[in-house]
């Protein structure tokens, strides 16, 4: 992808520094607080603590537990490419999704994107890097720990800028969805499912639907500004692929539970995907929910 020297979105809040507040393990501290409770001591201790936590100390670093934060070595210039290469994908969203919005006689409110490490605390909760990215309704923002990518290339076998892009690109097109009405939709309808197999079918849609859209950005960001390079298509589908539900069971849990599948096959996750890039059309990736 020709991404360097391009716009950056001014859209971003950077919270890779607060990592070590935002990333403390709360399973592995409640049990001593509660030890701490107990006792008088311990109560002063723990005021103690508290006190020390919020003027920049993380007490939990003089144990040697799991609960205290990694101190994991960070290449912080490889780093900030990455949040420069994040902040430029979110720019060429913003262009493209103003545009369709616009030609469909619509304004695009655009989204916040989250940068941070380790943990975070959203809209929608706390939540761990484990989740990998994720948009949350609630707050209309995207949030991505930028470990994820080491994880898409590693973990997964899915290599590239152009399998990164694809990834932000989805969880643009979950926002996408919630300016449209289709996640209160799909909301209504699993609140009516009768189970969690239903309930399941209708998220996969959702994230089917927000592969297609992925799909139309990169059918823009292909046909108008000519920023795509020999292999893109390539990789974002082999992300789509190694990311799907039934690869993710066969690797993990040695076999395929389809009822359980909440964001599709591998196969079905390329299809949507390339629908949306071959068509560059938001009737091609409609869904009936």
């Amino acid at each position: 992808m020709k991404w360097r020297g391009k716009r950056q979105s001014s859209n971003i809040e950077d919270k890779r520094s607060q990592q070590t507040r935002a990333g403390l393990n709360l399973g592995a501290i409640i049990p001593i607080i509660r030890f701490l409770l107990s006792t008088k001591i311990g109560r002063i201790i723990l005021v103690v603590g508290v006190v020390a936590y919020f003027l920049g100390f993380n007490p939990l670093s003089l144990l040697n537990t799991s609960s205290a934060v990694s101190t994991q070595q960070i290449d912080k210039s490889k780093d900030d490419e990455a949040a420069q290469f994040v902040a430029t994908v979110l720019a060429q969203t913003e262009d493209v999704w103003n545009q369709i919005f616009t030609q469909n006689g619509a304004k695009y409110k655009e989204p916040n994107l989250v940068l941070f490490r380790g943990a975070v605390d959203s809209g929608c909760g706390f939540a761990s890097s484990q989740v990998g990215p994720f948009y949350c309704p609630a707050d209309q923002k995207v949030y991505l720990d930028l470990s994820f990518f080491d994880e898409l290339a590693k973990r997964h076998d899915a290599p590239g800028d152009f399998a990164q892009a694809y990834v932000i690109a989805h969880e643009i097109g979950h926002h996408v969805q919630q300016l449209l009405g289709t996640l209160n939709q799909s909301n209504r309808a699993k609140q009516l499912a009768k189970s969690q197999t239903a309930q399941n079918a209708i998220q996969v849609k959702i994230e089917l639907q927000a592969d297609c859209y992925s799909g139309i950005w990169a059918h823009y960001l292909d046909k108008d500004k000519n920023l795509l390079e020999d292999g893109d298509i390539n990789e974002a589908l082999n992300a789509a692929s190694m990311i799907g539900d039934d690869t993710l069971q066969k690797k993990y849990q040695g076999h395929v539970v389809p009822d359980s599948f909440t964001h599709g096959s591998s196969q079905q996750r390329k299809a949507w995907f390339y629908k949306g890039f071959q068509t560059g059309s938001l009737k091609s990736c409609q869904i009936q929910i």
